[in-house]
């Protein structure tokens, strides 16, 4: 038996590498010989370069770049043997970087992000590969656009300050010194959400109360995001505001559009290409997968549903292990997933769980799999 392993990480206890190791632990406890193989996983947020690193043995490296809030700050970058980099915007732009108290989006920026980029840029890369999960911002990728060289001027031709609150005053975009490098680079943007820019179910609506925003700060922001996209259609010649993933990451979705010249991919379709994740499924029997939760937010570019779809065309049944179980979950069985294992085995905490990770894992891939020795007669 050969068992293909790609599962996403649960967040906070274990890396996509451990709990691949945990579950080739519980597997060899039932069948010893059983060969496994371990590709690491992300959809394009938080881990996204580690992960990628990892599965193609490329190289970790650091950048110098500035902070949501405009402190010097060391992001990471992926190069990868085949001469890609990747990068996320979690580690120049992400949630994490900004103290709770100190979140606000009218003034936190993406001008990490296009200093990252900029560093990507001087690697000569074959192509970029962004993860933009996971931001603190609301520019709509304003502060990249500025770290490329793009001009954002207001009615009296100044450069407009950081942050969401800014745009209000955005009268002229200026490309003339964007960095030339991106016309000749293929990016390629990792993202699992499909939101436009503005309305209810835009970058503010959306996603800005976790990053700060109160009711009116969201409608402000939303305005703000919508003037944005009006300039750049005046004089970049680009309608942005309703494309599906434009609204990702606060807006930067349509920054990397517009500024960039890059394309929008699911997350982990890019992340199931990069590491060649077809081939290798060729040669499993099985394929397990996984995530901290599975539910049914869990259809919309998660790893669980992006394995279980690749599996599933090429015949081959896949086993989620995961460690909570949510409403909705069932909805994957329609998209190619056998079943769902959950690793909590009794009644304890989330953070007991979390403590015994590694352990709970095993545990359920080794009752998942005594079920294999089954004999199965039918009359």
């Amino acid at each position: 038996m050969h068992v293909l392993i790609a599962v996403d990480s649960f967040k906070g206890s274990l890396s996509s590498q451990k709990a691949g190791e945990a579950i080739t632990l519980g597997i060899q406890r039932v069948f010893p010989k059983a060969s496994t193989e371990i590709i690491s996983m992300a959809d394009g947020g938080e881990g996204t370069v580690e992960a990628i690193v990892y599965a193609t043995k490329g190289e970790i490296l650091k950048a110098k770049v500035t902070s949501p809030l405009g402190e010097p700050l060391d992001a990471i970058l992926g190069k990868l043997p085949d001469g890609t980099v990747v990068l996320e915007m979690a580690s120049a732009s992400g949630l994490p970087l900004v103290p709770p108290e100190k979140r606000n989006p009218l003034l936190t920026s993406t001008r990490g992000t296009g200093e990252l980029i900029r560093a990507a840029l001087d690697l000569n890369p074959k192509e970029i590969l962004i993860g933009i999960g996971g931001s603190a911002t609301n520019d709509g990728g304003a502060g990249m656009a500025q770290a490329l060289g793009a001009r954002l001027l207001d009615r009296e031709g100044r450069e407009l300050m950081p942050g969401g609150g800014a745009l209000e005053h955005l009268e002229k975009i200026d490309i003339t010194g964007l960095d030339s490098r991106l016309q000749t680079t293929k990016i390629t943007v990792m993202c699992d959400v499909d939101n436009p820019l503005c309305g209810p179910r835009g970058a503010s609506a959306i996603y800005g109360p976790q990053k700060g925003a109160d009711p009116e700060m969201v409608q402000y922001l939303d305005q703000n995001l919508a003037r944005f996209s009006q300039i750049v259609l005046k004089d970049l010649g680009m309608d942005l505001k309703d494309v599906p993933g434009a609204g990702a990451a606060g807006g930067l979705g349509m920054g990397l559009l517009a500024f960039t010249g890059a394309k929008l991919k699911t997350g982990i379709e890019a992340v199931l290409d990069t590491v060649d994740f077809d081939n290798k499924l060729q040669v499993a029997d099985l394929v397990i997968t996984g995530e901290g939760r599975i539910d049914g937010q869990s259809i919309y570019g998660k790893v669980p549903m992006g394995v279980a779809k690749r599996a599933h065309r090429s015949g081959k049944p896949t086993l989620a292990i995961v460690g909570s179980i949510g409403a909705g979950s069932e909805e994957l069985y329609n998209h190619g997933l056998s079943s769902i294992i959950a690793i909590v085995n009794g009644p304890m905490s989330l953070e007991q769980s979390m403590e015994k990770a590694f352990e709970l894992t095993a545990d359920a891939t080794e009752r998942g799999f005594r079920i294999l020795q089954i004999p199965l007669r039918f009359d």
